[in-house]
Order: C-alpha cells, then sequence, then structure tokens
C-alpha cells in the first residue's frame, strides 16, 4: 500500500481518488476551494463534476496543501492545465527529494511553450516527474469502466513502479520511455477535438470526423518527431487513442466546446456554457507557436486558432481546408 495525495477535486482527481484507493491505496484529495472540500466530506461525491460517483469514507478530503504532501510517497498533479505552474510553485517547499509527482493534466503552456512535466521539474526540481495519459474520461474510469492508459518517466524503474500503483482489473496501464510525445500527444489532440466538434456542431457527418481525425494525428505526429518524441508514440494510447476519444466521446469537453463554436457560439460564450477547464483552448495557441518555432505545417491547428481568435467563421474553416492545393498522403512512400 501506498500514500497518495491527489492534487484537484475536479472530475478527473475525483476519479483516481476512487480508482487508487480501489486498489488498497491510502489517498487524500486536496482542492484550493473550501466550499468543494465540505461538499465532498459530507456527500461523498462530486455532484457538479462527477456525479454518481461515490467516494469511500477512506479518502481523506484537505485544503491543506502541505499537510497533504509531507508523507505521501506519490503526489498526483490533477489541476487543470493553466493553473499547474502555480500548483508546483506552491508546493515547492514542501516536496521532498525524490518524491514522485505523476502529472495527469494534458496541456502546453503558452509562454514558454513548455510540457506540464517540464514546468513541474522547473518549479520543483528535487522531484522525480513522470505523467500519465491515454483515452481516459473520468465519468467511465469513476464507474470502473474498462480503460487502458500510459505511463512514462525519465526512468524506467519508477514507471514500472508507479504502473503497479495505477494497475487494476479495470485500469491497464503500459509503460513507454517517451515522456515528450506522451505530454504532445495528450495536449493536441484537444485542439484537434475543437475542430471535430465544430464539424458536428455545423451538421457534418462521420466521413468529416474521420477527416479530421486521420490528418489530425498526421499534424500531431509531424511535430512531434520534429521535436523529438518517437513516432510510434502517436500512434498508441496517448496518441490516436486520446485522439479519438476526444473527438467521439459525448463526455468530451473540448469536443463540446467545438459542438457550441460550430452552433456560432463565441469562443467565451463556449466556454461559460460547457463550465469545466476546456484545455484545447489554452493548448491551441501554442500549438501554433510550435508549428511556427519548428516549421511544420499544421493547417486544422492553424484554422482552429483563427476561428477560435480571430473571429473567423466554422464553415468558412472548414472550406479553407478542403480546398488547400493538392496533397501526396504520405510523401516518404516511393512509386
Amino acid at each position: 500500500m501506498a500514500k497518495i495525495s491527489i492534487l484537484g477535486a475536479g472530475s478527473w482527481g475525483t476519479a483516481l481518488s476512487v480508482l487508487l484507493s480501489n486498489n488498497g491505496h491510502d489517498v487524500t484529495l486536496w482542492t484550493c476551494f473550501e466550499e468543494e472540500a465540505s461538499m465532498l466530506r459530507e456527500k461523498r461525491e462530486h455532484a457538479d463534476k462527477l456525479p454518481g460517483v461515490i467516494l469511500s469514507e477512506s479518502i481523506g478530503i484537505t485544503t491543506d496543501l502541505r499537510s497533504c504532501l509531507l508523507d505521501p510517497e506519490i503526489c498526483v498533479m490533477a489541476v487543470p492545465s493553466p493553473f499547474i505552474r502555480g500548483t508546483a510553485h506552491s508546493m515547492k517547499e514542501y516536496v521532498r527529494p525524490g518524491q514522485k509527482i505523476v502529472c495527469v493534466a494534458k496541456g502546453i503552456e503558452e509562454n514558454t511553450l513548455l510540457t506540464l512535466s517540464e514546468i513541474i521539474k522547473e518549479e520543483i526540481p528535487q522531484s522525480v516527474t513522470a505523467v500519465l495519459s491515454g483515452p481516459s474520461h473520468a465519468e467511465e474510469v469513476g464507474r470502473g469502466v474498462p480503460t487502458t492508459c500510459v505511463i512514462s518517466a525519465k526512468e524506467r524503474a519508477d514507471a514500472e513502479y508507479l504502473q503497479g500503483i495505477f494497475m487494476s482489473p479495470v485500469f491497464r496501464v503500459y509503460t513507454t520511455p517517451d515522456m515528450l510525445g506522451v505530454e504532445l500527444g495528450g495536449a493536441l489532440k484537444n485542439v484537434i477535438a475543437l475542430a471535430a466538434g465544430t464539424a458536428d456542431g455545423l451538421g457534418y457527418g462521420d466521413n468529416t470526423k474521420a477527416a479530421l481525425i486521420t490528418r489530425g494525428i498526421a499534424e500531431i505526429s509531424r511535430l512531434g518527431t520534429r521535436m523529438g518524441a518517437r513516432q510510434e508514440t502517436f500512434y498508441g494510447l496517448s496518441g490516436i487513442g486520446d485522439l479519438i476519444v476526444t473527438c467521439a466521446s459525448r463526455h468530451s469537453r473540448n469536443r463540446k466546446a467545438g459542438f457550441l463554436l460550430g452552433k456560432g457560439y463565441t469562443m467565451d460564450e463556449a466556454m461559460k456554457e460547457v463550465k469545466m477547464v476546456v484545455e484545447g483552448v489554452y493548448s491551441a495557441k501554442a500549438a501554433k507557436q510550435l508549428s511556427e518555432k519548428y516549421e511544420v505545417e499544421m493547417p486544422i491547428v492553424s484554422e482552429v486558432c483563427k476561428v477560435l481568435f480571430e473571429g473567423k467563421a466554422a464553415k468558412e474553416a472548414v472550406s479553407d481546408l478542403m480546398l488547400r492545393d493538392k496533397k501526396v498522403e504520405a510523401p516518404m512512400l516511393p512509386w
């Protein structure tokens, strides 16, 4: 049994607290909101974000950051990506050398273009940092629906140790050394999911969705491999697997926000309607900046940014994607 603290009591943090508690670990769930903590203690359920998933009495609930970091072997970072740096900065003085921090959020920091694990390592250099990603909606993980994910760390021993912590009869975990690829896949698929949702909102069909998914993973893998990640990663759980579920699922907040954009909502209106952090909006600008920095063509990402930040009509963006110059699908293949 391990002692584990989970920082962030949103839907994903709450679902993971249930999973890890069911695995027999000593789990504490932290939130910075006293009102949220009181609700979780009293109802043992996050009625707003994860209704129907009950927290056992053994799961501790706290707002005291110091107390939930001093003893645990593992800290799971489940706060939304825009708040990773601020939370990590607040944690720094309490984290012991070698303490393991598993980041389960997905995103890229807009100004620095750093991945979330890079932010954590920058703020808490004494930590051992890992990432967990894959097609894993909290609504299903919390209910014990069979799910597979991938975990990555710098050292194989750390990844394999954490694999054993999370693994259960309903939560299968693979390992990989490609932390950069795992994080890029998890962050960039949210941007493609905004496009897929927008196509749904416009009333387009399965053909359009399939096109966005396949050409989307082509964009992600082009950028990722240019940055030093492994192409195999993007055709695995944290790449195409996560992209499929985020583009297609009714649970996907990124797809829902895109759907509303397709219906004519502005970006701000869509985000208010979703009522949760839409991480693809925060990652879109970073993705565009990375494509320019590494000179990688990413037309879907580019059009998503124009819709989000320049007021371009969604239907016009789709038309411009369709009418681009003729291309070869796989330039590396010989005739």
